[in-house]
């Protein structure tokens, strides 16, 4: 009797364990709610190990906190542990669709995609109603490469009422990748429902959006009419406007239409009629975002004068905000407000003090720009724009709504599990600088989501540094700074180190007394990494030909030079040419168009820091990963490196679609 009360619990023990693991399940589900800081998870992921070390002191056979304690194994990066206690919690209670789930995504995280699904649809059979295992086949044919399927299994989640934030972030990477050949209203609504989240990084979906609306509007018809009621009624058209990029040609043309139709009405009536309102408002953000690259004719260009005029006259007979409404919505759709001749008196009126709709068309053509060129007085760069007209002045590029949904972490933890380094002996903060960080989105990212870095953001486009300075404000984020490369050089040359270096955008040829191979070499020290891309952007043919006219003429990267060239490969769309450079959303935007053909990358930055990491005796491949994100294994990788190190350009890395991350030894 006494051996068996020795293995068995009494009710109240029973209770007990029971308690601990619903509270180990409560503080578990804190260690991974979004909302909290990274730190606090961190500590609820602590605090549920002790409740279930507690759990298992009294009872080692609890099934359900034996693969409780394999998440949290996982979460802390330990796949190995985590398997171990998923297998046993599966051998202790057989039928439990919550390890099988658990065991998926383990896989997940391992890279195996394949094992993951199977893993999910075992779950399944055991548990026909598990969003959780549904999800993770979405996830797993996603990681796959099979957009399509995991599409519409996003779909259905979401048409069940799942409202999970990885739902929707799944289905709008894989919008980005699928081709749409036939729209439906099914389409039209899920690109509607993600273009609503605000959380979304929607400027990944301008490719979907424009495929959807070429369809619906039979954009390839050269015969198809377009009514302005009904764009003006589209919901989807408004939002996408609003919230994208859409790099086609055919969308480029409907957007050009219906701004002339809209102001073709204005003309005749005199005024701006209320169901015109949203669409003149996503038309003015988005030709915004394209830093005003659609061209208008000479009737536009004379009644967009006359409007600015009449606008001119209404300031100086201090006419009220409500009054200027509808002249100024119509002037946005063609030039940015701060560029007018009236900007100053607009600076009389606060942005609140403009209607709640209009707010973001004020704010992105009138007071961020101002905002951004207060900042830019900071830098001795911002000589360089003294002598350009106002609309030549460079844009911020690229354009981007809101930064990608990443859960928190710290740059210390990715080091230990993804790179498999030792990183206890870094400091409690570490200094990232993000070489060629563009308009900021990824510097922003790493900035808001690793809680133990301070981030130096650098870039050859002033416009850039201020534009993603005034983000970095506006989010309230401390720990980063945006600099153009002369003040990170300076940083660099007193002496300053970092522990992780990021190449984003490659310096042009400009920058020639600019090394960045020497200014990662002083930058870093023993146990830093250096984290890269091996493809070059920018080499099509038609960027060739366009550099070569460029040259040739002499010109200069004005608004109307860069329009006509523009212009030029658009009115030549069928030539073979063109096709490739037509394809990229650069070329939608004026700000990318003066980047690829008035700074393009050089080359020779990248191919000189490859020579620099290839010295084994001082860096050491620790990582590389394929364009969809897979890893490789690091010999073969490796070889090419010391290969291109001794001159051979047959295996040369360059040009390759890699990222490849190196740790300095020494």
């Amino acid at each position: 009797m006494q051996a068996q009360y020795n293995v068995q619990l009494s009710d109240s023990q029973k209770a007990q364990v029971a308690r601990l693991v619903l509270k180990a399940n409560a503080a578990y589900g804190e260690s991974n709610n979004a909302q909290r800081r990274y730190l606090e998870r961190v500590q609820a992921r602590h605090g549920c190990r002790q409740l279930l070390d507690q759990a298992l002191a009294l009872e080692p056979d609890h099934a359900a906190a034996v693969g409780l304690l394999g998440r949290v194994a996982m979460d802390e990066g330990d796949l190995d542990r985590a398997a171990e206690l998923f297998e046993q919690s599966l051998a202790l209670q057989p039928e439990q669709p919550q390890q099988y789930c658990n065991l998926g995504y383990w896989a997940l995280k391992a890279e195996r995609p394949v094992k993951a699904e199977n893993y999910f649809l075992q779950a399944l059979e055991l548990d026909r109603q598990s969003a959780a295992a549904f999800c993770g086949v979405a996830h797993a044919r996603r990681e796959q490469g099979q957009f399509d399927v995991a599409y519409l299994h996003y779909r259905k989640l979401i048409q069940l009422g799942l409202d999970w934030p990885s739902v929707y972030s799944g289905m709008l990477q894989c919008a980005a990748q699928i081709e749409v050949h036939k729209a439906d209203t099914e389409l039209a609504l899920d690109a509607i429902a993600l273009l609503r989240r605000d959380e979304l990084p929607h400027q990944e979906i301008g490719r979907f959006c424009a495929a959807i609306l070429r369809q619906q509007y039979d954009l390839d018809n050269p015969s198809a009419e377009v009514f302005l009621d009904a764009a003006a009624d589209d919901e989807l058209l408004i939002l996408a406007l609003d919230r994208t990029l859409m790099p086609d040609p055919a969308i480029e043309e409907l957007v050009t239409l219906l701004r002339r139709a809209i102001i073709a009405e204005v003309a005749q009536t005199v005024s701006l009629r209320d169901e015109l309102q949203p669409l003149t408002l996503a038309i003015a953000r988005y030709v915004d975002r394209t830093g005003y690259a659609l061209v208008a004719v000479d009737d536009e260009e004379n009644l967009v004068q006359t409007i600015n005029d009449s606008i001119a006259a209404q300031l100086a007979m201090n006419e009220t905000v409500e009054a200027l409404v509808g002249s100024v919505m119509i002037s946005a759709m063609y030039g940015a407000l701060f560029h007018q001749h009236f900007a100053t008196q607009l600076g009389q009126w606060s942005l609140t003090d403009w209607p709640a709709a209009l707010q973001p068309v004020m704010a992105a053509s009138y007071y961020d720009r101002a905002m951004d060129e207060a900042i830019k007085q900071n830098f001795d760069e911002k000589a360089e724009e003294l002598t350009l007209a106002r609309t030549d002045v460079p844009q911020a590029w690229p354009s981007w709504q809101r930064l990608a949904y990443h859960a928190g972490s710290s740059l210390k933890t990715i080091m230990a599990q993804e790179l498999r380094l030792d990183a206890s002996a870094l400091p409690g903060t570490l200094r990232m600088m993000i070489c060629g960080a563009q308009s900021g989105q990824r510097a922003l990212e790493l900035a808001r989501y690793l809680d133990d870095v301070e981030v130096i953001a650098v870039d050859e486009s002033l416009a850039n540094v201020a534009t993603a300075a005034r983000r970095a404000d506006e989010m309230g984020l401390t720990n980063i700074v945006f600099w153009p490369w002369s003040v990170a050089r300076r940083f660099v040359a007193d002496g300053h180190q970092v522990h992780w270096v990021e190449v984003g955008r490659l310096p042009s040829p400009a920058m020639s007394e600019l090394s960045l191979a020497a200014l990662v070499s002083d930058a870093t020290t023993g146990g830093a990494v250096v984290h890269m891309h091996t493809a070059v952007a920018e080499q099509t043919k038609g960027d060739e030909q366009i550099r070569q006219l460029i040259a040739a003429h002499n010109l200069q990267p004005t608004r109307e030079t860069l329009r006509r060239l523009r212009r030029m490969a658009l009115n030549n769309a069928n030539d073979p040419q063109w096709q490739d450079l037509l394809k990229e959303e650069d070329f939608y935007g004026l700000g990318g168009c003066r980047d690829r053909w008035f700074r393009p990358q050089d080359i020779r930055q990248l191919q000189d820091l490859m020579g620099l990491v290839s010295n084994e005796v001082d860096w050491k491949l620790v990582k590389a990963r394929d364009s969809d994100g897979h890893s490789l294994a690091l010999a073969p990788v490796a070889r090419q490196v010391r290969a291109e190190a001794l001159g051979s350009q047959v295996q040369s890395l360059v040009g390759q679609p890699l990222s490849v991350y190196f740790l300095r030894r020494r």
